[in-house]
Formats: C-alpha cells, structure tokens, sequence
C-alpha cells in the first residue's frame, strides 16, 4: 500500500510541476489574486462575478475566468499531493512502509508544507522572481524525495561500476541542478527570448550583458533593486548563462553516458540519459527558433524534470553497495516492528 501511494503522489507531483510551468507560462499565476481561495470562494465559479468585474476594469490584465481555473486546478492537485504526502508518512511512522524511514517521510512533509508557503507568497508578493524560482526548487525537492522513496522500496540491487563514473553521475546531477535553476531564473524573468537566434546571442558570442541586476535577488518582476526597469542586457545576461550551463551539463552526461554504455548492466540508463539529454536539447532549440511556443515551452519544462528524474535512477543504480545493506536492516526493522 505503501508503495502504491508513493508512486501515485510520484506521479502526481510531476503533473503538478509541469502544470505549474503552465500556468506560469501562459500568464495565469495571478488568475487569482488571493490564496488559497479565488477571491475567497472555492471555486472561480464561485467568484465569478469578482472576475466579471475585474476583467471589466482591466480587459488585459491578469484576471479571466480560463486563467482562474487553471490556477485552482494546480491548486487543487497540489492540495491532494499534500494529503497523498501526509498518508505516507503516517504509515512510516507506523512502521508500515518498508524501506522508507520515517525521517525522510516527515522531512517530505516539511518540503511540502513550505512549498505550499511559497505558492502563497507567488501571488501575494506578485510573482517576485526569487518567490517563483523558489516554489520551482521546491517543487523539484519534492518529487526528488518521492522518486529517492520510490526506488527504494523497489529494493533494487546497486550496480558495481568503476568509482570515476560514479563520481561523474553524482557531477553530472549537480550541474542539472543547477541548470534546471537557471532555468527557472530565465523563466520567471521572461527572458527566454532575449536571444532569438542560435548559435550567437544578438549576432555576438558575446552581447552586452548586465549580470548585476540579472542576478539580484530581492527585487519586483521586471525591475531593478532601485526600482527602474529591468534592461535588455540583463536579461541577455541571464539567457546567455542558461546556454552556457546547457553546454556544460549536455557534455558531463554525455561523458557519464559513455561510462554507462561500457557495461551490459547500465546499457539500458546510459541509452534512456542520452535518450532524454537530445530531446532536452532538441526542445531548447526549438524554442529558440520558434519564438516560444507555449507547447514547447511547457515540453522543455517536462523535459527537465524527466532527466532529473533519468540522473535520479541512475545516481541510486550506481549509489555504494553498503547502502544497500542499510535498506535491507531498515526492511527488517519495520518487518520486525
């Protein structure tokens, strides 16, 4: 039963992170402008005549009825991906999931909880940048935790490789997170289109960049920390750093993948991560060259969290073999209890 809730809030945690790109990206994360409600009813519909009303005074402003569900549904999901949380852990405080610790169950709960904190203030603080990008890694902190939980209760046997691939992979994770970020940066400043050709920025290898203000944290969307308008070239500068961690992070995985590819056990991970890695990249261009589309868009988003959760399996399948011993006493623990 355990395992059957982890991989359902498992899958439901993606839905509500790709969901989430989405109604980023199509302009409705002020849908409704209060939280947790839609100007305090349960349902737009509900509220429909605040909405009427607000569309009224500002036809092309946050507000519309489409744009309001869309931010309820994510809300509403994310609401039962917390309660779906909440179960696992009561059942490892029990002692009724094995192979998952009751100290990585409740740590879930805390990442899920704070990550609710964050969707609040993303709409009362106006979609501040460093809010949005936070409730993306938190986000991401809480499907790693389920995927971790996942494979662990499938009590899956570590795979023996050299210890310079095994490096590599744990390498190779660090820097998608830290792209992944990037590129929650580039999205919540809109500056996916500060470079619209490939492979130069604005015809240069080099443009003018403002990194100051690209990355200042504390500030509104679309301002500088003194409160002027946010310049082209500090949206250029945040673009142009996204690229350069694509080619970083596309050459440390294809490095890794030629590692796994050298072994008949992890030939199936090494062709699923070069696999992700050319739709990831694929995608990225596309949408360079298409101006954004919002399907693209939403698919690069998707894209990165499946190779996060490619790195993820691969980083376990290779983790030392005296973890696996530690699951393995854990398992008998709770069996025993």
């Amino acid at each position: 039963m355990a395992r059957r809730l982890i991989l359902l809030a498992l899958a439901l945690a993606c839905i509500v992170i790709v969901l989430g790109a989405y109604v980023r990206l199509s302009d409705a994360g002020l849908g409704c402008p209060d939280w947790p409600g839609c100007y305090g009813q349960l349902t737009p519909h509900h509220a429909s005549e605040e909405i009427a009303a607000a569309v009224a005074a500002d036809p092309h402003g946050p507000v519309s009825l489409p744009k309001a569900w869309k931010e309820m549904v994510h809300r509403y999901l994310a609401t039962t991906l917390g309660l779906l949380i909440l179960a696992i852990a009561l059942l490892a405080l029990r002692r009724k999931a094995r192979g998952v610790s009751a100290g990585m169950a409740l740590a879930t709960v805390g990442t899920v909880v704070f990550q609710g904190m964050l969707g609040m203030w993303t709409v009362t603080l106006l979609l501040k940048p460093a809010i949005v990008t936070g409730h993306l890694v938190g986000g991401l902190a809480t499907v790693s935790m389920l995927a971790w939980m996942a494979m662990r209760t499938s009590h899956a046997r570590p795979v023996e490789i050299a210890p310079q691939v095994r490096h590599l992979a744990r390498l190779g994770l660090l820097a998608l997170a830290v792209q992944i970020l990037l590129g929650g940066w580039t999205s919540t400043n809109y500056a996916a289109l500060a470079c619209a050709d490939l492979p130069t920025c604005q015809g240069q290898w080099l443009p003018q960049m403002d990194f100051a203000n690209a990355f200042h944290m504390v500030r509104e969307l679309g301002m500088t920390a003194d409160g002027q308008l946010l310049p082209l070239a500090a949206l250029t500068a945040i673009h142009w750093c996204h690229r350069i961690g694509a080619v970083v992070v596309s050459v440390l995985l294809m490095a890794l993948a030629v590692g796994l590819l050298k072994r008949a056990r992890t030939r199936g991970l090494g062709l699923l991560l070069v696999l992700m890695l050319l739709v990831q990249v694929s995608l990225g261009v596309a949408n360079v060259l298409l101006q954004l589309p919002l399907p693209l868009a939403v698919a690069h988003n998707a894209g990165a969290l499946l190779l996060w959760l490619t790195m993820l399996r691969i980083n376990f399948s290779l983790r030392p073999a005296h973890a696996m011993m530690l699951v393995g006493r854990s398992s008998r623990e709770n069996a025993l209890a």
